[in-house]
Formats: C-alpha cells, structure tokens, sequence
C-alpha cells in the first residue's frame, strides 16, 4: 500500500509540475503587441511634432488622428490578412475533402505510410490510419493536422481579428493622449505615462517568452523611449528648417 501511495504522490508531482505555457500566445500576444504598436507609434509621432516647437491643440490633433489612422489601419489590414488566409486554408480543405471522397483507399495509405514514418510498425499504422478514416470529418481533420499543420475546426475569425486589432492599437495609442485630455499642457505627462505603458506592456510579454519580466519591460521602456527620443530631435530639426 504505502508503495502504491508513493507511486500516486509521484504520478501527482509529475502532473503538476509538467505543464506548459501556451507557446502561440493565444490572446495575449496579439493583445499586447497590438497595445505595444499603438502606444510606440503614437508616442514618437506626437513627440517628433511637439519637436517642431507646435500648439498643444496640434499636438493633441495630431496624436487623436494617429490613433483613429493607426486603429482603422491595422483592423483594415488584419482583416484582409486573416480573410485571406482563411479562404486559402478553405480551399486546400475542399482539396482534401474531395480527394478522401475519390480516392479514400489512396488517402488510407499515404496516412499509414506518414505513421510508419515517424517510428509505427507497418501493420500497426495501416491499422490505425483505417480506423481512423472510418469516420470522414475526422479523416479531413487528420490528413489537415498532418499535411497542412492546421485544424479545420479552430480557423481565426478575421472579424475577431479585425476588432481586436482595432481595439489594442485604440488603447495603446490613447495613453500618449491621455494626460493631454485630461488637462496637461506639456509634453512630460505624455511622455511619462507613455513609458510607463511600456515597461507595462514588456512586463506582459514576458508571460508568452523565457525572459523576466523586468527585462522585457526594460527593453520595450528603451526601445520606446529611443523612437520618441529620436523623432522629436527630427521634429526639432525639421521645425527649424522649416521655420
């Protein structure tokens, strides 16, 4: 008993201790990246005109309309983006679909041969493949999983990708603008929100990489601070070349 014990107390351990974090980031890569873009695009536009020695009210045009531009943009082309490779995942899948309707016996034997590639016995694998083309669907979503490395039940939606592309960038771009909206009449709060967003933003990353999170929140804060950093010196260069 007391070995039997032992062996559940390992099995538990094991269980809890072996899992992993999701690789593709889910959600939240697109999410925060989204954010990311629009706080650093939006941040080193209104620093490179505030460079040009402009009027707070252009300035804060200025950041608005980067945000509304940025925002429609990025929907628009994450949009076209996803639709188009949703329509070619789709059209593959109709390949396939008819090639398992026409020659199923064909389609059975390419899926036995992948499996004795990868290490099966040969009559193990001709048995698995027919047992699993006994049912259609599940034969397209296999020879999709193996050939095409999709899964025809989990295609991205380009109307959820459009809307949170639009809704991150949205986010992100608006902190630059914030302090402004609220009553700030010189550029530091801007900036200073700004940076903090993007040590923020670093920090979250950090969930779907390998790197502390004051790490990735120090780099994107340099990285950030660098383009703002650099447009407005350009902005104060094109102001008095302008002017």
């Amino acid at each position: 008993m007391s070995i039997i014990a032992a062996d559940a107390v390992l099995h538990e351990a094991h269980r809890d201790n072996h899992t992993h974090r999701d690789v593709n980031g889910g959600w939240l890569r697109p999410a925060v990246f989204g954010a990311m873009d629009g706080l650093v695009s939006n941040l080193a536009l209104m620093t490179g005109v505030a460079g040009g020695a402009v009027s707070q009210q252009t300035i804060v045009i200025t950041g608005l309309a980067g945000l509304a531009a940025g925002a429609f943009s990025m929907a628009a082309g994450e949009y076209t983006s996803v639709a188009s490779q949703r329509e070619l995942v789709e059209a593959e899948l109709d390949v396939e679909r008819r090639e398992l309707r026409k020659h199923p016996k064909d389609e059975m034997a390419e899926l036995a041969a992948l499996y004795e590639s990868r290490g099966v016995d040969a009559p193990l694998a001709r048995e698995v493949a027919r047992q699993l083309s006994r049912d259609p669907e599940q034969a397209l979503e296999i020879h999709a999983r193996e050939e095409l490395g999709i899964d025809p039940g989990d295609l991205p939606s380009p109307l959820v990708a459009a809307a949170s592309s639009f809704g991150a960038f949205a986010l992100g771009a608006l902190l630059p603008v914030l302090p402004y909206l609220l009553g700030a009449s010189a550029l530091w709060p801007a900036v200073l929100l700004a940076l903090i967003g993007l040590f923020a933003c670093g920090a979250v990353v950090a969930r779907v990489t390998a790197r502390s999170w004051w790490f990735s929140g120090l780099r994107q804060l340099a990285l950030g601070g660098a383009a703002a950093a650099m447009t407005y010196g350009l902005g104060t260069l094109f102001g008095v070349a302008v002017g």
